[in-house]
C-alpha cells in the first residue's frame, strides 16, 4: 500500500508541472501497464474481479496523488505570483528537453514512417487553434474559476476533458494541455483557494472535476486501442503537441489573475531553463537505473 501511494504522490508532482506526465512517471517506476489496465477494467464490467482489484489500486494512487497534488499547489501558487519567469523557463526546459527523448524512446516505433510526420504538424496546429479559441472564449481575459460565465464553465469542462487524456499518455502531461487551453495557472490558484477555504471556487473546480471523470470514461479505450495500433502515428502527433506547447508555456504569465507580459528574451531565466533540463536527465536517469535493476533481476 505504502508503494503505490508513493507511486500516486510522484505522479502528482509530475502531474503538477508542465513538461513531464504522470503517465512518464509510470512508465518510468514500473507501473504504466497496470495503471493502463486498471482504469480500463474501472469502466469495465466484463471481469468484476479485476475491476474490484482496478478499484482498490487506484484508490491507494488517488491517496498519494492527493497529498502530493497539495504539497505541489501550496508551493507552487506562492511561486506563480513572485517567480513566474522562472518557472516559465524550467517549464520550458523541462519540455523542449523531453522531446527528443520521446523520440529517441519511441525510435524502434517511428523509424522509417517519416511520412506519419504529418501527424507532428497536426499536433502543432492544435495547440495554436486551441489557442486561437482560447482567445475568442475568454475575450483575450484571465480565467477566474469564482466568477465563471456558462462559456467559461464550458470551455473549462472541455479542458479537463481533454488534458486528462495525458494521465494514460507517457509524452505530456496533462498540466501541458491545461497551459495550452488557459487553464493551468488558474486551477493551482483555484486549488489553493479551495484548501484555505475559499469555496467560492468550487463551481470552477466542479467543471474542470466533471469534464475530467468524463474524459477519463470515455476516452480509455480509444487510447489503448490507439496506442496499439497505431503508436507510430500517436508518437508523431503527441511530439507535435510538445513542441507546440513550448507556445503556450511562453504565454504562461498571461493566464494569471493579473496578467503580465508573455516570456521574452529580457524575462527568460537560463538557470531556470537549465534547471528544468537536468530534472528531465535525472529522470532519465532513474528510468535507465530501474530498467537494469529489473533487467539483472531476471
Amino acid at each position: 500500500m505504502i508503494i503505490n501511494i508513493f507511486y500516486g504522490f510522484c505522479m502528482a508532482l509530475a502531474d503538477s508541472v508542465p513538461g513531464v506526465s504522470g503517465g512518464t512517471i509510470a512508465f518510468i517506476l514500473g507501473f504504466y501497464e497496470k495503471l493502463l489496465d486498471s482504469v480500463h477494467y474501472l469502466f469495465s464490467k466484463e471481469d468484476p474481479k479485476k475491476r474490484s482489484q482496478a478499484i482498490y489500486f487506484i484508490a491507494k494512487l488517488i491517496i498519494g496523488w492527493i497529498i502530493g497534488m497539495g504539497m505541489s499547489v501550496a508551493v507552487l501558487s506562492n511561486l506563480f505570483e513572485s517567480k513566474i519567469y522562472l518557472l516559465s523557463s524550467i517549464f520550458l526546459g523541462l519540455t523542449l528537453s523531453s522531446i527528443p527523448f520521446v523520440i529517441i524512446s519511441e525510435k524502434k516505433n517511428i523509424q522509417g514512417k517519416y511520412g506519419e510526420i504529418l501527424f507532428s504538424i497536426l499536433g502543432i496546429a492544435l495547440v495554436i487553434t486551441i489557442s486561437s479559441l482560447r482567445s475568442s472564449v475568454l475575450n483575450n481575459s484571465s480565467i477566474h474559476f469564482e466568477s465563471l460565465s456558462a462559456s467559461q464553465f464550458i470551455y473549462v469542462f472541455i479542458s479537463g476533458m481533454i488534458a486528462i487524456t495525458a494521465m494514460v499518455l507517457p509524452g505530456i502531461s496533462g498540466s501541458t494541455l491545461l497551459l495550452i487551453f488557459g487553464v493551468y495557472v488558474p486551477t493551482i490558484t483555484a486549488v489553493k483557494e479551495f484548501i484555505t477555504f475559499n469555496f467560492s471556487v468550487i463551481w470552477g473546480l466542479m467543471a474542470l472535476g466533471l469534464g475530467i471523470l468524463f474524459g477519463l470514461a470515455i476516452s480509455i479505450k480509444t487510447i489503448r486501442l490507439t496506442l496499439k495500433n497505431h503508436k507510430s502515428k500517436m508518437i508523431y502527433f503527441i511530439t507535435g503537441l510538445m513542441i507546440g506547447s513550448l507556445y503556450a508555456i511562453s504565454m504562461g504569465p498571461t493566464t494569471l489573475k493579473n496578467p503580465l507580459p508573455q516570456l521574452s528574451f529580457s524575462t527568460f531565466n537560463i538557470f531556470g531553463f537549465i534547471l528544468g533540463i537536468a530534472i528531465l536527465l535525472a529522470l532519465e536517469f532513474i528510468r535507465r537505473y530501474l530498467e537494469k535493476k529489473s533487467y539483472n533481476q531476471k
